[in-house]
């Protein structure tokens, strides 16, 4: 088992990483249902929640089913971050997370999510007055510094730990990296086998495949593993980590049905949490990742993203599934895995 705080997760826990503008609750659920074990809201700004901003309060929603799950918050000030860890408090999560990981200009180059990371002993100032403003666990998820000249993740790790938090989840890149290159592991190795910590050590970078989380979990000593991009559009990863985990050999892909049918669970519940004007526009942008790798699917793909109601959009998922009846996807998942390196969020 692996605790934070007083959450107990199985032995090697599969998370699933806060992205913004995907982690919603209608996200959140088709990965739950697929075995992802602890998930995070979007990064909701500190500043946002004080302002009783909508959309940030709107991204306070969770649901009974979708627990454990950490709210995940950002910022530069001090008391900023502390006034938000309460109100965030109040909305009852299982943990809060603090973001200082974010890479995009918008948040990083105002002092905020990864920016924080030319500051350490700020850092260590916002952790500590967060968790002093909250009874729930505080975990942290960062990147290995802000460049490669600044790789401080070692210190950072023992001063966040020193400070309070029960868990840290490290990005395997620097900020300048962003997305780009690979990410590069060895830290968090060290990380975890530093004699000196004691919380749970999860690995985020590159996890899109049963070989590799298992490959990553035996050589590097992780905890647990942290999946963002490869999720999007295959919630079935979590779930097949786990069995080739556990037994070494491949589950089946998900078929035809099954893709429709949590691609149709997806429609309704963002349907439901955002309304349908709102909720039929965002959802646009996973059919093409649901229906990655059916031949000749483009057709059908540009009829889904004009479309207004979701008695429509049923209609033509009931058009693919006699379309492609009897189609297989035994490399699907691998053909979705090149789709999301070619195109990084």
């Amino acid at each position: 088992m692996v605790s934070i705080g007083n959450i107990q997760l199985p032995d090697f826990p599969l998370l699933l990483a806060p992205m913004e503008d995907v982690s919603d609750p209608p996200f959140r659920a088709v990965c739950k249902d697929n075995g992802a074990d602890l998930m995070y809201t979007e990064f909701i700004s500190s500043e946002g929640l004080i302002r009783d901003a909508i959309k940030s309060r709107k991204k306070l929603d969770i649901f009974d089913y979708e627990r454990p799950i950490g709210i995940q918050i950002f910022g530069g000030d001090e008391e900023s971050l502390s006034l938000a860890a309460k109100i965030v408090d109040v909305t009852n999560p299982d943990l809060l997370d603090i973001n200082f990981g974010c890479p995009v200009k918008k948040v990083a180059l105002k002092g905020a999510g990864a920016g924080v990371l030319k500051d350490i002993d700020l850092m260590v100032r916002l952790t500590d007055a967060v968790v002093k403003s909250t009874r729930l666990p505080v975990t942290v998820k960062t990147r290995l510094g802000w460049d490669d000249n600044t790789r401080n993740i070692e210190e950072v790790a023992e001063r966040l730990q020193d400070v309070g938090i029960k868990a840290l989840a490290i990005h395997g890149r620097t900020r300048t990296q962003m997305y780009k290159g690979s990410a590069d592991w060895t830290l968090i190795g060290k990380i975890k086998n530093n004699p000196r910590i004691h919380i749970p050590i999860f690995g985020n970078g590159d996890i899109d495949s049963p070989e590799k989380a298992v490959e990553y979990k035996n050589r590097y000593g992780v905890d647990g593993i942290m999946i963002g991009r490869a999720a999007i559009g295959y919630p079935w990863i979590f779930n097949e980590i786990k069995h080739y985990y556990k037994t070494g050999e491949h589950a089946a892909p998900p078929t035809l049905e099954e893709r429709i049918a949590v691609c149709r669970k997806h429609l309704y519940k963002s349907v439901e949490w955002k309304g349908p004007v709102v909720g039929i526009l965002e959802m646009r942008r996973h059919y093409a990742n649901y229906l990655k790798g059916l031949p000749g699917i483009k057709e059908f793909r540009q009829r889904l993203v004009v479309l207004n109601t979701t008695q429509e959009i049923d209609a033509v998922l009931d058009e693919v599934t006699q379309y492609y009846k009897g189609f297989t996807f035994e490399k699907a998942a691998i053909e979705l895995i090149n789709y999301h390196e070619k195109c990084p969020l």
